[in-house]
């Protein structure tokens, strides 16, 4: 169904309602195929009608033995092709009354409207390739994510080991912006895409999110914060306070009970933030020295200060 566009009812990026219009086509064609239509089914019902009239009388007659049975089978037969053409009638009617319809473009969800791409005056068609206007649901929005094979698969093994408890119904995912800030709502995972992208070696992840002061727009960027549970038994060290050796091995210095510096090996292979997350070479109320590391090395005594006296040291100076 095409024509020629006569009006335009939005304004390019505002709202607009599911159901509101957004352009008119000119109605006057489609009314005349309508019209025709209902003429061609008027016609269709009335020699459907005689076809009627016609084989009853022929079905008395032939009782009778007045007509011959050819004749009874022809009008049976005239009478089936003008139920047919009945049908096909109210169809053209059927598809008329659609067409006219369409006339009338409405949006077919809520949302914001685009740049529109015709002008009044432009003649449209029911196949061109460019859509006239794009409407945006922006309230909920979703957000595509992508995961890595390789924490995919570290995941599965973690749950199945029960190093991870997985969060109990909906999982919660936070999104931090391009300006570095928080986004204040928090949404939900909806579902994994079970393909990997064989050129990026990830799987898409979509999560929804309320947006109702439409601050999450398409095309942006983000980085989603995945809470994929809580970790049992392990611990969460500064970044600053791990380092890697000649072997690639992470390593942390702390101090003993006796404030002598150590050197241990640890496993830290995954970062949630500025945090490394630890699974093994450390226990809980290890003191991880995370400041002043150029100045000390394995064997010497040092004085411990803690990271809020240290930001405290810090201030008074300023």
């Amino acid at each position: 169904m095409g024509g020629i566009i006569i009006k335009r009812n939005f304004i390019e990026g505002d709202k607009v309602n599911q159901g509101d219009s957004l352009y008119q086509i000119d109605p006057a064609p489609l009314q005349a195929e309508l019209n025709s239509a209902k003429g061609s089914l008027a016609k269709a019902l009335s020699t459907a009608s005689n076809a009627r009239i016609t084989f009853n009388r022929q079905a008395s007659l032939l009782k009778t033995n007045y007509v011959s049975r050819q004749d009874y089978d022809t009008a049976r037969t005239q009478l089936n092709e003008a139920e047919a053409n009945v049908t096909v009638a109210k169809a053209a009617v059927e598809q008329a009354t659609i067409n006219l319809q369409y006339a009338n473009v409405t949006s077919p969800i809520t949302g914001v409207s685009g740049k529109s791409s015709v002008t009044v005056g432009a003649l449209v068609t029911a196949n061109q390739a460019d859509s006239l206007v794009t409407v945006q649901r922006l309230d909920p929005i979703y957000v595509d994510l992508t995961q890595s094979v390789q924490d995919f698969l570290r995941m599965k093994e973690e749950v199945a080991s029960g190093q991870i408890k997985q969060v109990q119904g909906s999982t919660p995912v936070q999104l931090n912006l391009e300006n570095g800030k928080r986004y204040s709502q928090t949404g939900t995972l909806k579902f994994s895409d079970p393909t990997v992208d064989e050129t990026t070696g990830s799987v898409t992840l979509r999560a929804i999110f309320p947006n109702p002061n439409g601050d999450l727009l398409p095309g942006m960027y983000v980085t989603a914060l995945v809470d994929e549970g809580s970790r049992q038994n392990v611990l969460l060290v500064p970044q600053e306070g791990v380092t890697h050796n000649a072997q690639g091995k992470a390593t942390a210095l702390i101090l003993d009970k006796d404030d002598v510096v150590k050197l241990r090996e640890i496993e830290a292979s995954k970062a949630i933030g500025d945090q490394w997350v630890v699974t093994s070479g450390l226990q809980a109320g290890d003191r991880v020295i995370v400041s002043g590391l150029q100045r000390i090395r394995p064997g010497i005594k040092a004085r411990a200060i803690s990271s809020s006296q240290e930001n405290a040291s810090t201030e008074s100076k300023q």
